[in-house]
């Protein structure tokens, strides 16, 4: 983009300092190490004149400006690769690219040296700088990895810097690129549109600004609110948990439980502006936003429709079913959505739900209505006890009676003289052979009915 002529009032370091602004960020959601990779073209062109002066000498002066600020501000590495600048045109050298100070503690120095005697001479292979930087960051899961590419031409080698730029950035290696144009014109914004975010500057004055622009976009931690919304569309939902995940690579960049700050608004959270966000609300089900662009130095407004209702199955025998969890799934969804347990409230989004408790008969109970701000509560009757007594092993078969047809329930093989069944109440029926009758006329058929808290013997000689 385009960046109109400003003056500025304060120098860069001051600027930085500002945009930067760590202490008004919780401490719990400090700044992770921001790596920063300058890639300089140091090709032959860049010997051409500009404003009065080499394009060259304009780049590395406020380049080192730049360092000079950058090594004052904690949890920020700065590293420097070049290319161009090793072999003579002709020939082209496709890889004439190095990175000339890696990234470390203490290396400013070193950096403001390599940038005096730069000398340009060769080609621009702008992909495979591109390319090569991946392995400029060393391996670090909590790093923000920026690269900023200066240039005044666009790929001379046949590579692809979109398609390298995309890869890097679906790796989660880095984050979207900036490129700064040095006196480029408006018909090659197309060709850096696609492998980062473009600036030109089309002198030195302005050369100067977009550098100090895209460092405090670089630096910028920009807030923002999650507003969940209920039924009414007011951010009065929370107490869930949230995660932000980078849309490009799908790395986890973030993960909060949302929360309702004294004031009764929705806590304020301080978020990198250089990702574009996939938010995932951990309700259930989940709520996914895509495709989230943070407008940096500003406070951001994020919404989520997640009108919620709770669920409670109690048991009038608590003792009986205290371990208890019960399979809940949306209606007409296939899958389990949540094992919850007996006696204790969960929310849901508002909606229906099909319901499976495991108890003996097992209940099923369909399309369960789930209202806003409401709580849903189904009762399980008080069960009774069915004990079985035999006089030697057998195999049994009991169903539960329901319109004169027999529904199975369970299957024993009785090994011992007893067994005790936790049963709701009903009417059941018992098929029973002893092991070694071999005829299916030794089956005994016993009828019995469990009353809410009573107690049946049912003896199978």
């Amino acid at each position: 983009m385009n960046i109109s002529p400003r003056i500025l009032s304060v120098t860069l370091f001051l600027l930085y300092a500002v945009t930067y602004a760590p202490a008004q960020i919780p401490r719990e959601q400090e700044a992770h190490l921001t790596r920063i990779l300058f890639i300089l073209d140091a090709s032959q062109s860049m010997t051409g004149e500009w404003q009065g002066n080499r394009k060259i000498n304009i780049a590395r002066n406020f380049l080192i400006n730049t360092v000079d600020s950058l090594e004052q501000l904690p949890h920020v590495e700065i590293a420097l690769r070049v290319y161009g600048h090793q072999s003579p045109v002709p020939p082209q050298d496709c890889n004439d690219t190095r990175l000339e100070v890696p990234f470390r503690k203490g290396n400013a120095g070193e950096i403001r040296q390599k940038l005096r005697f730069l000398n340009p001479k060769g080609t621009t292979p702008l992909a495979r700088s591109l390319q090569l930087s991946a392995s400029d960051f060393p391996a670090c899961e909590s790093c923000r990895n920026i690269v900023i590419l200066i240039t005044d031409g666009i790929e001379a080698c046949d590579g692809d810097p979109c398609e390298v730029s995309r890869e890097l950035q679906q790796k989660g290696i880095i984050l979207r690129p900036f490129i700064i144009g040095i006196g480029l014109t408006d018909d090659l914004k197309e060709s850096f549109n696609c492998v980062g975010e473009y600036f030109n500057a089309n002198n030195s004055q302005q050369f100067q600004e977009v550098l100090g622009v895209v460092i405090s976009h670089v630096l910028d931690q920009t807030s923002a609110q999650v507003n969940l919304l209920d039924i009414k569309g007011i951010p009065s939902e929370t107490d869930v948990g949230m995660t932000f995940y980078d849309q490009i690579s799908g790395k986890v960049m973030y993960n909060f439980i949302h929360t309702i700050n004294h004031r009764g608004n929705p806590d304020t959270l301080y978020l990198d502006p250089l990702v574009t966000y996939r938010l995932v609300v951990h309700t259930l089900p989940n709520v996914t936003v895509e495709n989230i662009v943070l407008n940096r130095g500003k406070h951001n407004l994020i919404a989520a429709d997640v009108p919620q209702g709770k669920l409670q199955v109690i048991s009038e025998s608590p003792g009986q079913y205290r371990d208890l969890q019960f399979l809940v799934r949306q209606t007409g969804k296939t899958g389990s959505l949540n094992w919850q347990k007996i006696n204790r409230e969960e929310k849901y989004l508002v909606g229906k739900y099909d319901l499976e408790i495991p108890v003996l008969p097992k209940i099923e109970l369909k399309n369960v209505e789930i209202r806003p701000q409401e709580t849903t509560t189904i009762t399980i009757p008080k069960p009774g006890l069915a004990t079985l007594v035999i006089n030697g092993t057998g195999i049994g078969n009991l169903f539960v009676i329901r319109n004169q047809e027999l529904k199975w329930i369970y299957n024993t093989e009785l090994t011992t003289r007893t067994e005790s069944l936790v049963l709701q109440p009903g009417t059941y029926r018992f098929l029973y052979r002893p092991l070694n009758a071999r005829k299916s006329v030794y089956t005994f058929d016993k009828i019995f009915t469990i009353k809410p808290g009573g107690s049946e013997t049912i003896r199978l000689y």
